[in-house]
């Protein structure tokens, strides 16, 4: 790190879990972030501001006026631009020393293990399960941690899938693949700004976490919150032993 960088990064160097070591792992790290919304947006732009070396951006909408009420990566003026190009922009005014690649592209599956196998961690702030069920499958199949982060209404949830140890459980052991689930969207049920932002920022600290090696995850637990009330539950979440994605792991 040259002086510009040490005292941009002072106060995580401060800390005695992070230090000179961990600021450097996370300027050598590589993140992956699917889906440039309303968790994608506080997510990509802590993971910009703690110095996270490269972050690739994947979103194949465009801005709507409507996702102004909480997607703070975006601008009235970005309003019809690509959210991934939008939200580029904005972290690297954020910090112009990290390098920010914008997808523009909706990903199939092999287009995702080859994203997730160039990542060092997985960030999906995506809005639905077709598309979660595919970032884990690439996930355990490449052997990368996962951050997963959903919001709703007043609802929030937030785990990390983590397949290094050969112990944990993955996102289709909590929501198996051959069960109905039903997707709600924020266009039909709303969403209450300021809980995308709380989850998302989660998801990125989880991130930061697993990028240094610090502390302890939340792999194996799922914590809820009931922004209404603002309540959290945490509950455990086993690894099922006959999951068809991770049981052969």
């Amino acid at each position: 790190m040259d002086d510009s960088q040490l005292l941009r990064y002072s106060r995580h160097i401060l800390l005695d879990e992070i230090g000179i070591e961990g600021q450097q792992a996370l300027l050598d790290a590589h993140a992956l972030v699917i889906g440039a919304g309303g968790l994608g947006s506080p997510a990509a732009m802590y993971l910009a501001s703690a110095g996270v070396g490269h972050i690739t951006l994947v979103d194949n909408d465009t801005v709507d006026l409507t996702n102004l009420q909480r997607q703070i990566a975006h601008t009235t003026q970005r309003v019809g631009q690509p959210k991934a190009e939008s939200a580029r922009l904005t972290l690297q005014q954020i910090n112009p020393g990290i390098t920010v690649t914008a997808l523009n592209e909706r990903v199939d599956d092999a287009r995702l293990a080859q994203l997730v196998a160039q990542a060092d961690v997985v960030l999906d702030c995506t809005d639905n399960f077709a598309t979660r069920h595919a970032v884990n499958r690439a996930c355990v199949a490449a052997g990368k941690p996962l951050v997963s982060g959903a919001v709703i209404r007043f609802d929030g949830q937030i785990s990390v899938f983590d397949p290094r140890s050969g112990a944990q459980p993955c996102y289709s052991c909590l929501f198996p693949q051959d069960q109905k689930f039903e997707d709600v969207a924020c266009s039909t049920m709303g969403v209450f700004a300021p809980l995308v932002g709380v989850v998302g920022a989660m998801q990125a600290a989880e991130a930061l976490k697993l990028l240094m090696g610090v502390g302890a995850s939340l792999a194996g637990r799922l914590l809820m919150l009931d922004g209404l009330h603002m309540e959290w539950t945490s509950i455990g979440v086993a690894r099922n032993g006959a999951c068809p994605v991770c049981a052969a792991k």
